[in-house]
């Protein structure tokens, strides 16, 4: 804009994050880009979440923009979000630092606190990002208190769409087993949808998969990960423009209330919500 005075110090630094964190890349959800029905299908886990969370210190990890994190905020609450972007962390300060939230960069499979720390923990479509899922179990169970609790919201692998930053996916009893590894109590149910927003789900499915059929040599599979996520993250904006349009900014109507917890599990449910609680202390 002509005239218009460049950001400096402070400013320059969150307007340059807002920027970088604004990118859809389909590793993160982005308020405003990522289609209505992912963003539902995200709030409604983080509500599930709260339903059964009381007061004391709470762990987001991977909070991303910190708007989801953000939800945990209330009274009697300390609410810490952390993320390996550096980018994403310092969106997450400007847009929720006044209002409570604490973000920090950090390794999920490392974390940089004390053991049993943390009251509460939560990872929410996260775990299927680790080469060693097991390591980031590990991690929360070792910063949660001795009768803290962990929540782990995960795509159902025989529902979810193929996504290279989704590693390793987990069904009910492998998600399970994992888990009762680092804690005494663990509970798997199930977090799906109305049938009109698993239609909507599945129509936006049935379109990406006409695009991958174009790829009739796989050859997305036999390139090096790190180029397949490279290609990926700058043909999403694309394709979400030619076969995702209207689906996003809230003109779908899809909100979190179109979402339910189950204990119902098959393969079409969409996701994972698992309860863990009481670490174990030797493994």
């Amino acid at each position: 804009m002509s005239g218009a005075v460049p950001p400096s110090g402070a400013a320059a630094t969150a307007a340059t994050a807002d920027r970088k964190g604004r990118q859809l890349t389909g590793e993160r959800p982005q308020e405003g880009v990522t289609p209505d029905s992912l963003l539902a299908l995200h709030a409604a886990g983080y509500r599930t979440v709260i339903e059964r969370m009381g007061s004391g210190t709470v762990l987001d990890v991977g909070c991303g923009q910190g708007f989801e994190s953000a939800r945990f905020l209330g009274p009697g609450r300390r609410v810490v979000g952390v993320d390996y972007s550096a980018e994403a962390v310092e969106l997450a300060r400007a847009n929720y630092g006044s209002s409570g939230l604490e973000a920090a960069q950090m390794n999920a499979l490392a974390l940089g606190f004390a053991e049993g720390g943390f009251d509460w923990a939560c990872s929410s479509h996260l775990i299927e990002h680790f080469d060693d899922p097991e390591g980031h179990v590990a991690e929360l169970a070792r910063v949660l208190a001795d009768d803290g609790t962990a929540f782990f919201l995960t795509p159902n692998a025989p529902a979810d769409f193929e996504n290279p930053f989704h590693i390793h996916l987990f069904e009910p009893s492998e998600l399970r087993a994992l888990l009762t590894k680092y804690f005494h109590d663990v509970t798997v149910q199930g977090l799906d949808a109305v049938p009109h927003v698993k239609a909507d789900f599945t129509a936006r499915r049935v379109k990406a998969q006409k695009v991958l059929r174009l790829d009739f040599l796989d050859l997305r599979h036999k390139i090096p990960r790190s180029w397949y996520i490279g290609f990926y993250t700058r043909a999403l904006p694309i394709a979400y423009r030619l076969i995702a349009r209207g689906d996003s900014g809230g003109m779908t109507g899809i909100t979190a209330d179109d979402f339910f917890v189950t204990d119902d599990l098959d393969t079409t449910t969409m996701v994972l919500f698992a309860t863990a609680s009481t670490p174990r202390r030797t493994v």
